[in-house]
């Protein structure tokens, strides 16, 4: 196997995510489409720690608790 040079090296840790990256075929490419779906959809989703209460009228009914 080759050593990579220092250029190489830094033009591959200085890439940054692109829409084409999903339809590269290289393997940098998929893997920072990848990352970016990932982070994309873990943003997306939000957190668990949302406060609820439940409705004295319909206890069946669960509301997100305003702040």
């Amino acid at each position: 196997m080759e050593k990579k040079t220092k250029l190489e090296s830094s033009q591959i840790a200085g890439r940054q995510y692109e829409v084409e990256d999903y339809k590269r075929q290289d393997e940098l490419s998929s893997g920072l489409a990848t990352t970016h779906e990932q982070a994309s959809d873990d943003y997306m989703e939000g957190t668990i720690d949302a406060m609820f209460e439940k409705n004295v009228d319909n206890p069946e009914s669960i509301s997100k608790k305003e702040k």
